[in-house]
């Protein structure tokens, strides 16, 4: 029975709006991301193999990527709870390992990404976190000829090796004596017989290296000694190489002792000499991925690099090719090198740069051939667009990664393709509205034009009105469910009838802001961000807020403002604004730009951290912004704007955290202007809210503002309940981990007074709550794992909370009008009720319309990795526990069941999956009834959502062509009768 009223509630809700199948990808478009590659480490670096790029990327994903053309053959999404430490690849596999230490180990199919093996090699609590955290985790693949299978060596947590057979079953383990306390190992390296560890010893003074062999077979140590040396810290590199001649394979480690390079060559009992490399001083050798063929990178103190082969046979180090100068300088930037076998197995050594010289990437190839001793050199340029793109920060063979997030395949001058991978890390977003298509001339200089002009422009006129009979006689008008984009509109951005199609801003955590086209998803334009006077040491943009100050009614045209903080690697923290037009991605405070496309030069704002931001609902839509002193600094700082503001500073107030005497804080401020202590607005504290001890403040979300077009709910009984409409409504979320609670406030900011406090458990003293406040409607979500209650169980939980005026029904304070200094803003009535949800949710935001006539919907994104649709009837806390009375059923009350259905209509992503959802962004069309809808995390997605139904838009079905012939019919039937209506009217005169 309660199956039949779940599915029936569901079926009232959805016959409204459900999605059709043939619908999938027009009226919505989903882009799949990796994110960009961990470049920072050979274990997680990209690798080419056969017609595959693997890569672990900073969003926690494991993919292969297609070298043809760069589509995502299959990833694997770890939770961030478990980050990939590195992975290795074999002929028809990939094999990684994840968790806190290295705690998981999983292997995939290289063709499929199908999972087929996944083993525990310690708890994810016993693994010991490092910096880099990847320190001390290798994993190692070889094939065992005894058994002709592939055998797997885990070095782990620094300090454990784990043998895995094919299925995953443990041969042997080993843990180092003293728990990585002295000796912390971060290279493997097998053969046949012998396991060798490489890693760093602690000594009174400096580091040293300790090597611990190992027997294959039965893991029993062979030899433990540490190896004469002093190197300085632990993040100095030491590099660890092989050379495999037949069945053997010789190890040497390889470090710098006071710019010498000394080796020592690695034998099972580890009984050998320490040698050196005279005549040359070095500051620094890495790797660069020839390390097993017993090559790597030595840089000498002038800037030249040396390549260093480790010859076997004598035993002995031996530079075999010298770069040039490939220190950075103002002619050049930082090389970068990546080693690779050839076809016949032989090495290859790739260096790329920028060259301010040739204003190109030069790319060199060094061929070289161990038997004949010689090597040779090749090279090429091509174009890389450092002002589009950022910097050089990885290359794998021809496969760069930049400074911006973007991977590139070249092949030789030509760009093969090109993903970026930045829009994985959206900041922040922003629906722009675009302008309607413009005539072909303006009618307004129809004196001044020439014969030939007016011949086109009525040519263009007869166009249009022959076109709008077409539609009018064949009914072939728009529909909501057509695509916003048509062919004609590709070249020129222009609104479509609905106003579906707009540009999507988003501003990323790599320095990029990016226009995107709602109707399809394709980037309009992309620039990059600027780091003004920080370029000099370095640093990063990090979006903070973005605005809409311009819309297509001003006549300026679309334009956002993005406030960023800058961190230069100096530590200095800067505010930075950027003023964009939306259509174009161009500088708006830069008319004159010299180049084309350039970096974005941004506004240094304020000369430190920012502690809050909001834009005034003013005429000049001026943008506020509080510097780490409570001054209120002003974007556009013009006169008129200081003169606006001043008009609305009285009635601006804030809620802010604060820490006094360790104790969480709400203060609430208003902004005041004092000539003796600044010559700015600064805020004063109005108002305490004191936290319990140890409560933590993680997140103040103002209210959700937008039209109200109505302000009450008439009841079955013709009585009323008046919504609860103050403006000054703030939603403040809580942790308390002594506790294990969560709290969730609703307060008004002008006097601090408590509308709604409600406390959950933390699930694992972890508080992950989600919640949304729109006019007089809360809802959050939170994961319950407390037994308390008879009958309770662990599970999602949804809680939705109207607040209405007064006491009751028809008790009115006209609440959106009253001083919030009125003890009446306290006379509030709370409607509040729980429901369980099947899964748990990453983001939360209602639907948002023109007017606000359209019922508002939730939009959730749940772990299932798809975007759903929860109908506010559903939700409505007022729902009867009984069969509804005839007064209910009136107010289309259901009865309350306390699970939400689990309907696939009310999905709104259907069978795209769309994962680790950050943010939903919703937006008004020119048409009531439709919200369009935004998502963005580690995927894109985007749809539209008519809530209550497409009430302003006839049906698809409708017949439009019989309306037309109805029409045209009574129109002929009148001319018909009309001339017969008038004749017998004549005759009754005549006859009277």
């Amino acid at each position: 029975m309660r199956c039949l009223r779940q599915l029936s509630l569901a079926s009232l809700c959805v016959t409204a709006w459900a999605l059709h199948e043939s619908d999938v990808g027009v009226v919505d478009w989903n882009t799949k991301l990796i994110g960009v590659p961990l470049h920072g480490s050979p274990h997680t670096a990209p690798a080419f193999y056969g017609d595959y790029i693997l890569t672990a990327t900073s969003n926690n994903v494991l993919a292969a990527l297609n070298t043809t053309d760069g589509s995502i053959v299959w990833r694997s999404i770890c939770d961030t709870e478990d980050p990939i430490m590195a992975f290795s690849h074999s002929d028809n596999s990939v094999s990684s390992l994840s968790g806190p230490g290295g705690s998981i180990l999983r292997t995939y199919d290289l063709k499929t990404g199908h999972l087929m093996l996944e083993k525990q090699l310690h708890k994810p609590v016993d693994g010991r976190l490092h910096e880099p955290q990847n320190l001390g985790i290798s994993l190692l693949r070889s094939t065992d000829p005894s058994l002709n299978s592939t055998v797997y060596f885990a070095l782990t947590n620094g300090d454990s090796v784990t043998r895995l057979d094919e299925a995953g079953e443990t041969l042997w383990s080993w843990n180092s004596p003293d728990q990585a306390s002295l000796v912390l190992y971060s290279h493997i390296i097998a053969d046949p017989s012998t396991v060798y560890l490489v890693g760093l010893a602690k000594s009174f003074a400096s580091y040293t290296l300790h090597v611990t062999t190992l027997s294959v077979n039965t893991g029993e140590v062979i030899a433990s000694v540490n190896i004469p040396a002093n190197i300085k810290d632990e993040t100095s590199k030491f590099v660890v190489v092989s050379s495999q001649i037949g069945p053997t394979t010789t190890v040497c480690v390889n470090w710098l002792e006071d710019g010498v390079l000394k080796a020592a060559v690695l034998t099972p009992d580890l009984k050998g000499q320490v040698m050196a490399l005279p005549g040359v001083k070095y500051v620094r050798i890495s790797e660069f991925g020839l390390s097993n063929n017993g090559q790597f990178l030595a840089i000498k103190e002038g800037g030249a690099a040396h390549v260093v082969h480790f010859d076997v046979q004598a035993s002995s180090l031996q530079p075999i090719w010298e770069f040039g100068d490939v220190a950075p300088s103002q002619a050049q930037s930082d090389s970068h090198f990546v080693g690779s076998l050839s076809r016949d197995g032989q090495p290859q050594v790739a260096r790329v740069y920028w060259s301010n010289a040739h204003n190109k990437v030069i790319h060199q190839t060094l061929a070289i051939d161990l038997s004949e001793g010689k090597a040779s050199a090749s090279g090429f340029a091509f174009p890389f667009e450092t002002h589009e793109y950022g910097v050089i920060r990885h290359n794998t063979r021809t496969l760069l990664t930049t400074t911006t997030g973007s991977i590139q395949l070249w092949q030789h001058d030509k760009m093969q393709w090109v993903r970026e991978e930045a829009l994985a890390s959206i900041q922040v977003a922003e629906f722009v509205e675009i302008p309607e298509k413009k005539a072909v001339m303006s009618h307004a200089v129809v004196d001044e034009e020439g014969y030939f002009e007016r011949l086109q422009r009525q040519l263009s006129d007869a166009k249009v009105q022959a076109n709008f009979a077409r539609r009018f006689a064949t009914g072939s008008y728009a529909t909501v469910t057509t695509s916003a984009a048509s062919s004609s509109d590709e070249d020129t951005l222009t609104r479509d009838a609905f106003g579906f199609r707009q540009v999507i801003v988003a501003a990323t955590a790599y320095g990029k802001i990016f226009g995107i086209d709602s109707s399809n998803g394709r980037v309009l334009w992309s620039r990059v961000l600027g780091l003004g006077w920080a370029a000099k040491v370095g640093g990063t943009i990090i979006p903070i807020k973005m605005f809409v100050t311009r819309t297509v009614s001003d006549p300026e045209g679309p334009q956002i403002v993005l406030v960023t903080q800058r961190r230069a690697d100096n530590s200095l923290i800067d505010t930075v604004l950027f003023h964009v037009n939306a259509l174009t991605g161009d500088d708006v405070r830069d008319e004159h730009q010299s180049i084309p496309g350039a970096a974005l030069e941004g506004l240094d704002a304020v000369m430190g951290p920012l502690v809050d931001v909001f834009m005034l609902p003013n005429e000049n839509r001026t943008i506020v912004m509080l510097d780490e002193y409570l001054q209120a600094r002003l974007y556009p700082d013009t006169p008129s704007a200081q003169a606006e503001f001043e008009s609305f500073a009285p009635s601006v107030h804030l809620a802010l955290r604060a820490d006094v005497s360790g104790r969480r804080q709400v203060l609430g401020h208003q902004l005041a202007l004092n000539l003796e202590l600044s010559q700015f607005y600064v805020a004063y504290p109005t108002w305490t809210l004191s936290l319990p001890p140890k409560e933590e403040i993680n997140n103040i979300i103002p209210n959700t503002r937008g039209p109200v077009a109505s302000i009450g709910k008439v009841l079955g009984n013709r009585m009323t309940l008046y919504k609860y409409l103050n403006p000054h409504l703030t939603l403040v979320l809580t942790s308390s981990p002594p506790s294990s609670t969560c709290g969730i406030y609703v307060l008004d900011v002008v006097k601090g007074s408590v509308i709604y406090h409600a406390s959950v458990p933390a699930a694992s003293g972890v508080c992950d709550v989600q919640a949304t406040l729109t006019e007089n409607w809360l809802v959050y979500h939170y994961f319950d794992d407390d037994f308390s209650g008879t009958g309770q169980s662990k599970g999602y939980s949804v809680v939705s909370v109207e607040f209405y005026e007064g006491d009751g029904p028809d008790d009115k304070i006209q609440s959106s009008e009253l001083s919030s200094y009125s003890n009446k803003t306290l006379h509030v009535s709370t409607y509040e009720q729980s429901f369980i949800m099947p899964h748990g949710i990453t983001a939360i935001s209602p639907t948002s319309t023109k007017f606000g006539v359209s019922t508002k919907d939730i939009i959730v994104a749940n772990r299932k990795n798809s975007i759903q649709s929860i109908p506010r009837r559903l939700l409505n806390p007022r729902r009867p526990k009984h069969k509804p009375t005839s007064e209910e059923q009136e107010e289309m009350l259901v009865q309350y069941d306390a699970v939400l259905p689990d309907d696939a209509r009310l999905v709104l992503s259907h069978n795209y999956e769309v994962a680790n959802v950050r943010r939903i962004v919703t937006s008004p069309s020119l048409l009531e009834s439709t919200s369009l809808v935004f998502v963005y995390g580690l995927d894109l997605f985007f749809t539209r959502i008519a809530p209550s139904g497409t009430f302003d838009v006839l049906s698809e079905n409708f017949n439009k062509v019989q309306l037309v012939l109805t029409v045209a019919g009574l129109g002929i039937a009148i001319m018909v009768t009309k001339p017969m209506v008038q004749r017998k009217r004549l005759r009754e005169h005549w006859y009277q």
